[in-house]
């Protein structure tokens, strides 16, 4: 009888562990499933980044991807705001700016919210008249989580790029569901200073999925040995 009772003890002490170390695999190996997955999307859009550097601006069009490089025509209107904080080096030594962003105003549809580029405090920038080609790229709208600053519609301070919100504070409701930032070349002195190249989104992914799958691994491992050392005391 005590024969039959001591396998069965050594088990049901593998219970617990056994179900923990299911919990715990199951989470590390949906981690490593789920930055795969992100990998596969992060490639694309650097991809689609590579592509747009690498081919001149098309026209605006509907469904337009994101970072795409592109050409509108339109008139730039109304009041401006500041998005973000940031220290550049001018002729005059570094300075703290943000950048200037305005209204695009296009006939039949939607006006979009242009990141004109960096203005140091306290320069005013005049409103180019008439109608203005911006070229530049395609920025996904942003949305505030808990660790962002908090913006300021009554003087237009932001510091998450939503289109939504910075276009009703510029007075427009409806506005396209990206910004424009424009590019060009960057004259020392002259503002504002347009992005001179397409971003570079950091891609580690590959590296993320490997360390959950890794510990996944030890985890087995560890059970492993943990089994052993029970069923062989």
């Amino acid at each position: 009888m005590s024969g039959t009772a001591e396998p069965a003890s050594k088990l049901a002490r593998l219970v617990g562990p056994a179900f923990l170390t299911a919990l715990m695999l199951v989470l590390l190996v949906t981690l490593g499933v789920w930055q795969m997955r992100r990998l596969a999307w992060k490639t694309a859009i650097l991809a689609s980044i590579d592509s747009a550097e690498r081919n001149p601006p098309v026209p605006l069009a509907p469904g337009v991807p994101p970072f795409a490089r592109v050409s509108v025509a339109g008139v730039l209107s109304g009041p401006s705001a500041a998005y973000a904080d940031q220290v550049n080096d001018t002729p005059q030594g570094p300075k703290m700016g943000s950048q200037l962003l305005r209204l695009l105003s296009r006939p039949g549809a939607a006006p979009i919210l242009v990141d004109l580029g960096w203005v140091p405090e306290g320069v005013s920038v005049p409103v180019s008249p008439g109608v203005t080609t911006v070229v530049g790229y395609v920025r996904p709208g942003e949305h505030p989580s808990w660790k962002s600053a908090v913006d300021s519609a009554s003087s237009r301070r932001f510091y998450t790029l939503d289109p939504g919100v910075i276009g009703s504070a510029l007075g427009a409701p409806v506005v396209a569901p990206f910004t424009l930032v424009a590019m060009g070349q960057v004259q020392p002195g002259v503002y504002p200073q347009p992005a001179d190249a397409l971003p570079q989104p950091p891609n580690n992914h590959l590296s993320y999925a490997l360390t959950w799958f890794g510990l996944a691994f030890v985890l087995v491992v560890v059970f492993g040995v943990h089994v052993r050392s029970i069923l062989r005391a």
